[in-house]
């Protein structure tokens, strides 16, 4: 810290990040009960959307926020930009606010109304890139505007940040493993990769045995936000892909019956990402004898509410 100013300032920003961190995490599970039934084999379901900013995004952006913090990289002087397809981008507006940091996020264009109504709300300064360039576009424009102003601009950079996956190292996995210590298979699917790949390295140091399954969409252009398919997309930076020992494909029709099928079966409401966890985990389920599966509901159907309404009536 160059000045006395400066070094109160930032022990007063490290002091509010550290007073966050009991708004993070530590979320319950719901055992599915009426969409499977078999006698030995039991599927568990992490309810991510119950922790601050309604999504499983709060631990990434959390640890990257703390992370910047701590490091002298990010202070109340200086914006945090990234790419998002909404949740994180929602998480990083929610922790930001409550430490007056300002945030400036790279959004496609046609990400749902709602989202960008939230984050407006939050006061983020949205930048709407191209729709047919996805998040993949997104992150270009955020990379572009760092490097033209890097004094003004801290760029957390999500799909790079080892402090995305490391969030789950520390917290996710132990915090599932401490509940169900007999957990045999833990499956999810891959946006930014983050919890996938930090959950399932510290799971496979607690319980060597136990078997990694990711997901991803079956085609390039999928309705399944945040979710990437590897084939066709940018991958990201903190992607390992020797921690899966298998990989599924979930289409998007399969999410959005297993949406109406959740509803109708285990009373929850949810995202198609959430439902597509949901329905991957389900179908390796029916193909055991016995087992303790579970997996991880990003968000709830908050913010997709025409989407859910439609599908319900169906």
């Amino acid at each position: 810290m160059s000045t006395t100013t400066d070094l109160i300032a930032h022990n007063d920003l490290l002091s509010s990040v550290k007073g966050l961190e009991k708004k993070i995490g530590n979320t319950p599970l719901h055992r599915v009960t009426r969409l499977l039934n078999k006698k030995n084999v039991h599927v568990y379901a992490k309810k991510e959307w119950m922790q601050l900013s309604g999504s499983v995004k709060a631990r990434a952006a959390y640890n990257i926020i703390r992370k910047a913090i701590e490091n002298g990289d990010l202070s109340r002087r200086r914006t945090l930009l990234d790419a998002t397809s909404g949740n994180t981008g929602i998480a990083y507006a929610h922790i930001a606010k409550e430490l007056d940091i300002p945030v400036a996020l790279c959004l496609p264009e046609n990400a749902s109304r709602e989202r960008k109504d939230i984050l407006e709300s939050l006061g983020v300064r949205l930048i709407l890139t191209s729709r047919f360039e996805g998040t993949d576009g997104a992150q270009q424009v955020a990379k572009s505007l760092a490097e033209e102003d890097p004094e003004s601009y801290y760029y957390a950079d999500q799909y790079k940040n080892q402090n995305n996956w490391k969030a789950h190292y520390h917290t996710t996995a132990p915090e599932i493993y401490g509940a169900l210590p007999g957990i045999t298979h833990f499956v999810a699917g891959l946006g930014t990769t983050g919890t996938f790949v930090g959950t399932g390295r510290r799971l496979r140091e607690l319980k060597p045995s136990i078997q990694l399954i990711s997901l991803q969409p079956d085609f390039a252009l999928h309705g399944l936000e945040g979710w990437k398919h590897m084939e066709t997309a940018l991958v990201p930076k903190i992607y390992d892909p020797t921690v899966a020992d298998a990989n599924y494909e979930v289409s998007t029709e399969e999410a959005h019956d297993m949406i109406k099928a959740a509803y109708k079966y285990e009373g929850l409401l949810l995202s198609p990402s959430s439902a597509a966890n949901l329905a991957g985990v389900l179908r390796i389920a029916q193909q055991l004898d016995e087992g303790t599966l579970v997996t991880v509901l990003p968000d709830n159907a908050d913010k997709y509410s025409e989407i859910i309404k439609k599908l319900l009536q169906q």
